[in-house]
């Protein structure tokens, strides 16, 4: 398969994902989730600050000029992030909401934090899998570009998704 046609596959999968993540919000909002689903955001918070250290673990390797273990970190890093995409996919389909409370006087923070993580969340996808594609296919210089964009907003992400975590879980109510 040629870069245009993997791109285009990268950006399909990449607006799949988003529609997604989009129609889960427009869900109607329930009131309670499954007993089963209720370990989920903490099991995504966990996820996402596992691959906060393997990203940074990672990016230690290639300093060092360990491009095996930097390729395993990477490997790792996104079926971390592939299973956190999933668990966040079930725990969101039910529909639960939970909001930040308004008389909070660091609600103005949280919101920042939420909504840059969520931009960025949407943006990381088809970064990485650039990043991946062309690493993994040997086009080393490109990959080294592209992942210049792509470490610092995939490990934004993953650090804001643990505090986002953080500031909103002690308000959850299931």
């Amino acid at each position: 398969m040629n870069d245009k046609k993997v791109f285009r596959l990268i950006l399909a999968l990449s607006l799949v994902v988003f529609g997604v993540v989009v129609i889960l919000y427009l869900l109607p909002k329930q009131d309670s989730i499954p007993e089963w689903a209720k370990f989920l955001p903490t099991l995504n918070a966990s996820l996402n600050g596992t691959c906060s250290v393997l990203l940074l673990t990672s990016l230690w390797a290639i300093k060092n000029k360990k491009i095996s273990l930097h390729k395993q970190l990477n490997i790792t890093t996104f079926l971390f992030s592939s299973l956190f995409l999933v668990s966040y996919i079930v725990f969101h389909s039910f529909g639960v909401e939970t909001r930040f409370p308004e008389d909070n006087p660091i609600r103005p923070i949280y919101l920042f934090i939420l909504l840059t993580h969520i931009i960025l969340a949407a943006i990381v996808l088809p970064l990485v899998l650039i990043s991946f594609y062309l690493g993994l296919s040997g086009k080393v210089e490109q990959h080294r570009k592209v992942s210049k964009f792509t470490f610092p907003v995939w490990l934004y992400v993953t650090v804001t998704g643990v505090v986002v975590y953080l500031m909103i879980s002690p308000y959850y109510q299931f």
